[in-house]
């Protein structure tokens, strides 16, 4: 085969399934599993500028989710979240810290796994790697971590869900608390129901706040410069979004098309994420932070799903 055909081909297909993946009836997971099949059987011809566009991509989806939300829903949902969100991040934070301890893993990876785990997955080791000074190889190995877990827990939630019979609100709680990563969160819930991705969404945007306070904190336990804090601010806009919807008539009609196009794109996060975990991502991560990531997040999710099972019955 001509060599040219070897790097254009790989350039085809993935362009091909990231088309595929824009289309309304492809769902989140369908693009995320298609994302892994393709990193198994080729190399991924846009390394870099895959990872950079997921981070684009996903800001813009939830802004876009923003105007299919209505504020005082919102509200109500982020106010019934708020125990759940301190009680769980300082759960994980501490249990991280002593499982990293147990397993002997460097401390700068076992931060970033448990804050991956506590907060919101990917964001918030791209957040707290320049607090810590991180290497790139530390700072794969947490990534790679929490994208493996987050494919799982993409797939096997809603099916869960629907196992146990929880409500909208249930799910949109727990989808919210024991998923990493802000695309998996409304992946999983936008397949559960219309109520459980707002309450998703909202819920995990208020979690992502916790990176300012956590950043900060670990500036002072790794001895840091604290103007590397990096703020959130997609947030503001993705609050400006459902107070549009929310108070201007015009935008509110728009909603159904702007939600679409941002569901879309989500799926199309799914599908850079997913192209990206290969089984040489796999080894890269290594056995003990796989553990300690495994560890993590089976304890949030039995203890989020007893929780919000027994005191939200709605």
């Amino acid at each position: 085969m001509h060599p040219t055909s070897n790097i254009l081909y790989p350039k085809i297909i993935f362009f091909g399934c990231a088309l595929l993946s824009l289309l309304p009836f492809i769902s989140p997971a369908f693009a995320l599993l298609m994302g892994i099949f393709l990193a198994q059987v080729m190399i991924h011809p846009y390394t870099a500028q895959s990872h950079q566009a997921t981070g684009l991509l996903l800001k813009i989806a939830v802004v876009g989710l923003g105007f299919g939300m209505n504020l005082f829903s919102a509200l109500k949902a982020g106010e019934e979240g708020i125990l759940f969100t301190i009680a769980s991040i300082f759960g994980v934070l501490t249990l991280g810290y002593f499982l990293g301890r147990w397993l002997h893993i460097e401390s700068k990876i076992s931060a970033l796994i448990a804050a991956g785990t506590a907060i919101c997955g990917g964001s918030a080791i791209a957040a707290l790697s320049p607090v810590v000074n991180a290497s790139e190889k530390q700072i794969s190995v947490a990534l790679g971590t929490v994208f493996i877990l987050n494919a799982i827990a993409l797939i096997l939630f809603p099916s869960i869900g629907h196992w146990l019979h929880l409500t909208q609100t249930q799910f949109g709680m727990w989808c919210a608390i024991a998923i990493h990563d802000t695309s998996s969160v409304v992946g999983a819930a936008s397949k559960y129901g219309d109520q459980a991705l707002q309450i998703a969404t909202t819920v995990k945007l208020a979690r992502a706040l916790w990176i300012i306070p956590v950043s900060l904190a670990a500036s002072y336990l790794f001895k840091t410069d604290r103007t590397k804090v990096q703020i959130p601010y997609f947030i503001a806009l993705f609050i400006a979004a459902m107070l549009a919807n929310t108070y201007i008539p015009f935008v509110a009609q728009l909603s159904p098309y702007l939600t679409a196009s941002a569901k879309s794109g989500l799926s199309l996060t799914l599908f850079l994420i997913g192209s990206g975990l290969s089984f040489k991502t796999l080894k890269k991560v290594g056995l003990a932070p796989l553990a300690q990531g495994i560890a993590l997040w089976l304890f949030i999710s039995v203890f989020s799903l007893w929780a919000i099972t027994t005191l939200f019955r709605v």
